[in-house]
Parts: C-alpha cells; sequence; structure tokens
C-alpha cells in the first residue's frame, strides 16, 4: 500500500511522530521531578502534612509518567539504526558519545535512585528519602543537558573535523557540546518543562477546588502552580527572545520561514506579521495583517536592523515556512497567554480570593495541557526549521536515510501508530484516573512529622499481661 511513497518523508513522519509522543513525557517529568523535591523539602522544613500528602499524591503519577517516557525514548532511538543508518554512521563518532554520557550520567542515576524514592521512605528514613529525591530531580536535568547539548550540535555545529570516511569526528569537545545554540535551548526548555507541570499541577489543583474549596492539598497545589507560572512566564518570554536573536545568528533561514518573511527589508524596517499565510510557491506571505517597524525591534532591537528574507538563501534549502509560521505563533500566543494567567493570579492574590475564584480555576483546568501544546509546537518550529538538513548546512536528510524502501518504513509506521495509540492510550488514561481522585492525607501511610532515620525500637508494652514467675 505504500508503493510510490518517498521512503524518506515516511522515516521523516515515523520519527516525528514517535518522538512527539516521546517528548510530553519528558517535559512533565522534568518539572515533576523538581515539584517532588520541593515538597519533600518543605515537608522537612516545616512538618507540615499537606506537603508529604501533596507528594503522596503525585509520586504515583511521576512514576507511571516516567516509565511511558523511557519507553518511548528506547523505541525512538532504534531508528536511527533502521531509518537513518547513514546519518548514524557520519554522526556517530561525535553524537555516540554524547548519548552514551546521558544513559551514564543521567538514566543510571534516575533509575538507580527512583526505587528509593518511590517506595524506601520506611526504610532509609526521610533525610535520604529527599536526598533519592533530589538526585532523581537532577537526573532528569542531565538527561535534558546531554539530549539538548546533542540536538543543539545538529542545529550550530561546532568542534568537528571530517575524515576520510566523510564522517564528522571530534577536535574540541568543549565546542560540541557547549556549541553556540546549546545554552539558550536548555534554559528554554527547561523552563518550559517547569511551566508544562505547574499548568497540569494548577489545572488538577483546581479541579479539585471546585469540587472542595477547602481540600488543603488542592489549595497547595493550586497556589504554587500558579507562583510558578507567574516567576517564570516572564522568564521564559525572556529566555526566548535570546534564543530568537542566537537562532538569526547562526539558522536566518530558519527566522525568516518562523516570520514568514521573503524579501530582505533593505530600505525600511522590517513588520511584525501577526498573521497570514505565507506561500512557498509565489514566496509571499498572502493575507498578511503586518505592525511596522516591530520585526526588525524584536529580532534585531533596532528600529531599522536588516533581516534577510528566505530569497536570500536557495530555493532547495527554504524551511516549509507555511509549517513554522503557524507552530511559532501558537507558542508565542501560549507564553503570553500563561502570563496573563499568572498576573490574573497575583491580582486574586492581593485581594485575598485566589481560592474562591471559580473563573481562575476553570481558566486553569482548560490550560492544563497548554504547556504540552506549546512545546510540540516549539519543537515542530526547531525541527522543521533546520530543514532540509539533519546537520544544519552539512548534511541533508536525504542523504541520512538508510536504503530501505517505503513498504518497510510505512509497515513499521503503522505498527507504531497503533501500538502507540493502544499503550500510551492506556497509560494517559491510567494518569487522568489518578489525577481525578481527590488528594487525601496518607495517615496510615507515612507519618506526618519527619522522623529519625535510626534509633531504639521500644518494646511493646507489658500493661495488663501477666509476668511469669522466674521459677515457673
Amino acid at each position: 500500500m505504500f508503493e510510490g511513497f518517498d521512503p524518506v518523508n515516511l522515516a521523516r513522519f515515523q520519527f516525528a511522530f514517535t518522538v512527539s509522543f516521546h517528548i510530553i513525557f519528558p517535559a512533565f517529568t522534568i518539572g515533576l521531578a523538581s515539584y517532588l523535591a520541593v515538597l519533600e523539602g518543605l515537608w522537612l522544613a516545616t512538618g507540615k502534612p499537606v506537603y508529604m500528602d501533596t507528594f503522596k499524591y503525585w509520586v504515583k503519577i511521576f512514576a507511571v509518567s516516567f516509565g511511558m517516557g523511557v519507553v518511548s525514548g528506547i523505541v525512538m532511538s532504534y531508528q536511527f539504526g533502521t531509518n537513518w543508518s547513514v546519518f548514524s554512521d557520519k554522526t556517530g563518532p561525535i553524537l555516540g558519545p554524547l548519548m552514551g554520557y546521558e544513559v551514564l550520567s543521567a538514566f543510571f542515576l534516575e533509575a538507580g535512585f527512583l526505587g528509593i524514592m518511590l517506595f524506601g521512605q520506611k526504610k532509609v528514613g526521610n533525610k535520604l528519602h529527599f536526598f533519592a529525591t533530589v538526585v532523581v530531580a537532577i537526573g532528569t536535568l542531565f538527561s535534558a543537558f546531554w539530549i539538548l547539548s546533542v540536538n543543539s550540535w545538529m542545529q550550530t555545529p561546532q568542534g568537528y573535523g571530517i575524515n576520510a570516511d566523510g564522517q564528522f569526528v571530534p577536535e574540541d569537545w568543549w565546542a560540541i557540546v557547549f556549541n553556540p545554540s546549546f545554552p539558550y535551548r536548555l534554559v528554554h526548555m527547561v523552563l518550559a518543562a517547569y511551566l508544562t507541570t505547574a499548568f497540569v499541577v494548577g489545572g488538577v489543583g483546581a479541579f479539585h477546588l471546585l469540587r472542595n474549596r477547602y481540600n488543603a492539598s488542592a489549595r497547595t497545589m493550586f497556589s504554587m502552580a500558579l507562583w510558578m507560572a507567574t516567576i517564570v512566564a516572564p522568564l521564559q518570554i525572556v529566555a526566548g527572545d535570546f534564543h530568537g536573536v542566537n537562532t538569526l545568528e547562526h539558522q536566518p533561514a530558519k527566522v525568516a520561514a518562523m516570520e514568514g518573511h521573503f524579501e530582505t527589508n533593505t530600505d525600511h524596517a522590517m513588520p511584525l506579521t501577526l498573521f497570514g499565510i505565507p506561500n512557498m510557491e509565489t514566496g509571499r506571505t498572502d493575507y498578511a495583517l503586518d505592525i511596522p517597524y516591530l520585526g526588525s525591534l524584536i529580532l534585531t532591537h533596532s528600529l531599522d536592523g536588516v533581516v534577510q528574507g528566505l530569497k536570500e538563501f536557495p530555493r532547495d534549502q527554504w524551511p516549509n515556512s507555511t509549517v513554522v509560521f503557524w507552530t511559532f505563533r501558537v507558542m508565542v500566543a501560549i507564553g503570553f497567554a500563561m502570563l496573563g494567567i499568572g498576573l490574573w493570579s497575583l491580582w486574586k492574590r492581593f485581594r485575598g480570593s485566589l481560592y474562591e475564584s471559580s473563573w481562575l480555576q476553570r481558566t486553569m483546568i482548560l490550560m492544563s495541557p497548554a504547556g504540552f501544546v506549546a512545546v510540540l509546537c516549539g519543537w515542530v518550529t526547531t525541527e522543521m526549521g533546520r530543514q532540509p538538513f539533519t546537520v544544519y548546512g552539512l548534511l541533508r536528510t536525504a542523504e541520512s536515510h538508510s536504503p530501505i524502501s517505503a513498504p518497510a518504513v510505512g509497515a513499521s509506521l503503522v505498527a507504531f501508530i497503533v501500538v502507540y495509540f493502544l499503550l500510551f492510550g492506556a497509560g494517559t488514561f491510567y494518569i487522568l484516573r489518578l489525577m481525578g481522585k481527590a488528594p487525601t492525607p496518607y495517615e496510615d501511610d507515612t507519618p506526618h512529622q519527619p522522623t529519625r532515620t535510626a534509633g531504639i525500637t521500644p518494646a511493646p508494652s507489658l500493661e495488663g499481661r501477666r509476668v511469669p514467675d522466674p521459677a515457673e
């Protein structure tokens, strides 16, 4: 049934499908691991039961999400060998060690302490358990560090040489790991993960507050999530601006596609196109709604800054502006919506009505999946904006593909679609069921006061018992 299809496009779609499923789980667990560490730290510091109750509520959801992220990540990595063997051969000397470092320094760290975090509190004591929770959170950040270093090197390659076999080989590992776009991508992704988690936690808290305004754990979730939105959303907008300026320097064609900008503004400032339909055939953006000067101001921080249009680049190197133009705008719109909700919550706090505002709570429920949408749109913008290259400017996507037929790729794609929707659909349904249960005190499960990690177990009471006579 796939005869006549382009195997490269099928392989691209297969990788896009699997990574889209995968990326939502790390985007959630990176933030949730840090949230769990904060909750347990607050419980140890204050002794307030609500923090441990909330920790116990979310740790089960974290465990399921972490497991689904691991499974989806393993499947995704196999495609480098099946569908992208030429890419693996060309870039293996550089990307192989980086991905190996991720397994050694991040995944082993997470997996090694995850068991203690999930099952070890009564066995190792509270302080060591808190240490395990912190290590798991650090491990998720290490994982983001290495994976984003890999992806950033593909976007802005540095520190490499090319050997006689046409392979990229390392010459300067510091330049490879800390390539020009890496710091911006790392900050942008980690902040995105924190915002994604904040809005999921806030949405769940809002859902239960609408049912019971006095649920202590729901109030804690709601309040902490909105503090995170208030603080992190403006930071993310600033980080996004720095990231955009860096992208303009190193990947100007991507920025031109994101802005739907085909002509270079040589005689006047570039406008910001709010809406429009980029037409790749005619080389113009139809029905454009422009704001004069604002495009140059945002991208160059100057009212008369010059920004290259897509027509400055060879036609066969144009990214698909029709797609990345809209995915970029959806991501930015969600970011500003998050900022607006953070400011709204500040007003409600000032008036003392944060927990009584049903409209704010309903809005948080509607916005709870928004972080995932923004992450996916950001990923599509980043990856499709790099096309037609796998290693930007050096290795084309069409030259990275395995010598495999379209029916073979199509058959595995259909299998992935069926299995993913069954497996991850069931997992997501189970997570939603866990979220739908109201938070309750865990009095029989975990002591609500921090206990010592060691000590003498008191002997059983002898009251009311007959003490045997030694002579007997």
